[in-house]
């Protein structure tokens, strides 16, 4: 009879390590603080950095803005560079012929300094915003998170679904949802 009690604190004490291991797990890969969003809206993605390269400081991050995003805009940081990189965008035909624009295609934030970088015991956030496209769907967020010694390179995407189990290097995911419903009145 006394082992009941320990077989089930043994269990409860599995089941809380197994939970713990799951939530660091998630917590581990630069994920967005806000996953889904309605599309056609203005959106603030911000990109949460959980930890360094294998124990170095970050150092940087490129974030390659998903095709669709419109007009992306950084955030600054107080001891980090900004940087942009623009690209000539073909637009569907319109009436009067194909329509080419200029969008920017990837964000750069550098340390300024030293001090400036993040520790790989402490957490930060870097945000941009823009519009989301019109449809709704699933927008997959590559980055490169360098480091004072290597990289990760956060940019596996799955082939099929949205699912990023098993992989070690994924992508940010923000899904892009249908706006609700605008009731019709008579």
């Amino acid at each position: 009879m006394k082992n009941k009690p320990m077989k089930k604190s043994r269990q409860l004490l599995a089941v809380g390590v197994a939970l713990v291991a799951t939530l660091w797990g998630a917590q581990a890969h630069v994920v967005l603080s806000e996953p889904q969003a309605v599309a056609g809206s203005y959106h603030k993605a911000t990109l949460r950095v959980g930890h360094g390269c294998n124990g170095s400081a970050t150092t940087g991050l490129v974030v390659q803005v998903p095709a669709g995003f419109q007009g992306a805009k950084p955030q600054p940081k107080v001891g980090w560079t900004l940087s942009l990189r623009k690209s000539l965008l073909a637009q569907p035909y319109n009436s009067h012929g194909k329509t080419i624009t200029e969008d920017v295609v990837e964000l750069r934030w550098r340390v300024a300094n030293k001090e400036a970088a993040l520790p790989d015991a402490h957490f930060d956030e870097f945000a941009f915003m823009g519009r989301l496209p019109d449809q709704a769907g699933p927008l997959w967020v590559k980055v490169l998170q360098t480091c004072e010694n290597g990289q990760n390179d956060w940019s596996e995407i799955p082939v099929t679904g949205t699912s990023t189990r098993g992989m070690k290097w994924p992508a940010a995911l923000l899904v892009v949802k249908a706006p609700a419903a605008q009731e019709h009145q008579h």
